[in-house]
């Protein structure tokens, strides 16, 4: 049985710094609008950009509790879609991954 403690860590790492740039980001989302029309533009885009990096960390966020479920229930490092391992090198570079590099 293969030691996933190393992965684990990494996730519980990522996830942190994830949680912590989504309170950053929410914290974008209570400054005011500017009274200047030129400016109320500027910051509108700003907030789509916000709104988008927010929806990315959100996205991830899933995808790393995901894992460290597979984790728990002893099913991390087996492709969900042919049931083959997945690769040790493809879990360090994206170690939330559910798939195998065939099949990804």
């Amino acid at each position: 049985m293969t030691d996933y403690s190393p992965w684990k860590r990494q996730l519980l790492e990522l996830q942190h710094e994830l949680e912590a740039r989504q309170t950053r980001l929410a914290g974008h989302n209570r400054d005011g609008v500017p009274a200047d029309s030129e400016e109320q533009a500027v910051a509108r885009g700003n907030d789509e950009v916000v709104a988008g990096l927010d929806q990315q960390t959100t996205t991830e966020l899933a995808l790393i509790k995901a894992a460290l479920t597979r984790i728990d229930l002893g099913s991390y490092g087996v492709c969900v879609r042919c049931g083959e391992a997945i690769s040790s090198a493809r879990l360090t570079a994206v170690p939330f991954a559910a798939a195998c590099s065939s099949c990804a």
